[in-house]
């Protein structure tokens, strides 16, 4: 009986170092579960962004003459699109002001997309300078990045609001099965200082309640490797562990099972 003991801790001992990672998502939320998700917050202009502001009217020489000289642009999920688009580019400077035709300074700090359309217009309409103003106000430099135990790990453009962790994730192709879903970093900017928000990817509740669920611009996502990363990698980090490796400890192991059998009889 204690031999057959011995054995099967032994067994466990080896096994339990091999032991593969929980790779799943969400395990506490079940069939039909319904979650209410924190308020949707918009994405607010800060100093550096870039935007695409164009104005038209139903008299289209009228309209231009708000209008920058147009660029070609490139936008996408890796920062380059399909296609081309055409835009009125602003940077906002550091003092959170963009310099609009004809009108001159307009203040958009802290102000969504939406917002800076409605200011814009009601500018252009209180002044009589057009009458049937459509303003539109698009995104083009706005990203966040997506690092460590990611299958595509990089620098990914928002062009639409309300952009989510899971959209990240899944525009960075996913988790490898090295990454810890337990301990998922977002870090951001926040009234110039560095917030971290830790979120666990295998509870839904804590996903869907994070202040960090939502992503704003220049969000810094970091999956860590998880603890069978670790085990890959020698002391230092740099090598991934030969066979040779796992061959000592299955010698070991084997060593130190026939000495507590010498011992136990």
């Amino acid at each position: 009986m204690k031999k057959k003991l011995l054995i099967v801790a032994m067994t466990a001992l080896v096994l339990g170092s091999c032991k593969t990672p929980n790779v799943s998502f969400f395990n506490d939320l079940g069939d039909k579960q319904t979650e209410t998700v924190n308020e949707r917050p918009a994405i607010r202009m800060q100093p550096d962004d870039k935007i695409s502001i164009v104005v038209k009217s139903r008299d289209a020489q009228l309209g231009n003459l708000f209008n920058l000289s147009v660029t070609s642009q490139t936008v996408g999920a890796n920062g380059i699109n399909s296609a081309p688009q055409q835009m009125s580019v602003y940077t906002i400077d550091s003092k959170g002001n963009i310099d609009f035709p004809i009108i001159g300074i307009i203040p958009v700090q802290g102000l969504s997309r939406e917002e800076v359309a409605q200011t814009i217009k009601a500018q252009l309409i209180s002044r009589h300078l057009v009458q049937d103003p459509v303003v539109t106000v698009e995104y083009v430099n706005l990203c966040f990045n997506v690092l460590g135990e990611v299958n595509r790990p990089g620098h990914y453009s928002i062009d639409r609001e309300h952009p989510t962790l899971l959209d990240a994730i899944s525009m960075a192709g996913d988790l490898t099965i090295q990454g810890e879903r337990k301990n998922v970093l977002v870090i951001r900017n926040e009234n110039d200082k560095k917030k971290t928000y830790r979120i666990n990817l295998q509870n839904g509740k804590d996903v869907l309640h994070s202040p960090a669920f939502y992503l704003q611009q220049n969000d810094v996502i970091y999956v860590e490797p998880n603890n069978f990363r670790a085990r890959q990698t020698t002391v230092n980090g740099n090598n991934v562990r030969s066979t040779s490796f796992w061959i000592s400890i299955a010698s070991l192991a084997s060593s130190l099972a026939v000495l507590i059998y010498n011992i136990v009889n």
